[in-house]
């Protein structure tokens, strides 16, 4: 299974109004991270950032100035993204963003199914909260002291951590290859699996005297002993 874990920095929180100006995306394959990304900054064409964003990203106007449009790298972000699921933390408002875009230039939304809300899932795991990404970062115990600003990449990068975390994901990988052991194949697709097999069968630890007290309690008890059906 293929995801992509991305984040967008926008000019504000109006998808009908403002523009998204960076994507960054981490993608993972069976839930492992294989260090392929896409990073991109977006000129928002008249559109201003708003002071208010600018506090969040610290991107400014004068920085999008040279940087291309949506329309320049929309080709570029389909293709990393693929047929992948798109995973973000709350992903409504990302994908919101991703859909305004798309939608001014006549190509197809982003459908609901192949969307992955990692805020949501955090609550259901963690309904006490606070589950924002710093503090699902400091529940895991992953470094986000480089974290001044948001920026879509760091943030993804620090976002694909948490979610292999909450799914599980780095048990889950090592039971992903086929491997042999002590002559057994062994193939596990959600959580690794040991077989573990002796080399010769251990010596029975009943004497012959309690095997036939054993047997004389059953034939007493009859065709009724639970014992019954586990024998012969």
């Amino acid at each position: 299974m293929r995801e992509i874990i991305f984040d967008t920095e926008t000019t504000g929180l109006d998808s009908r109004e403002d523009r998204v100006i960076e994507i960054g995306g981490v993608e993972l394959e069976n839930q492992f991270p294989t260090g392929r990304t896409i990073h991109i900054y977006i000129n928002p064409g008249d559109r201003k950032v708003h002071p208010d964003a600018l506090a969040v990203h610290g991107i400014t106007d004068d920085f999008l100035k040279d940087k291309p449009s949506f329309a320049d790298v929309v080709d570029e972000i389909v293709d990393f993204f693929g047929d992948a699921r798109w995973v973000a933390h709350n992903a409504t408002f990302d994908i919101g963003f991703i859909n305004a875009e798309f939608e001014r230039l006549g190509l197809p939304p982003i459908a609901i199914d192949r969307v992955t809300d990692t805020l949501a899932m955090a609550r259901r795991k963690h309904p006490m909260g606070p589950n924002s990404l710093d503090a699902l970062c400091r529940r895991y115990g992953i470094d986000n002291s480089h974290r001044a600003k948001h920026g879509a990449l760091l943030d993804s990068e620090l976002l694909a951590e948490v979610y292999i975390e909450m799914i599980g994901g780095r048990q889950a990988a090592l039971g992903l290859v086929t491997s042999e052991i002590n002559g057994l194949a062994v193939q596990a697709d959600d959580a690794p699996i040991i077989v573990m097999q002796r080399e010769r069968v251990l010596t029975p630890r009943l004497t012959e005297a309690e095997i036939s007290a054993h047997a004389a309690l059953v034939s007493k008890i009859g065709a009724k002993a639970i014992w019954v059906r586990y024998s012969g």
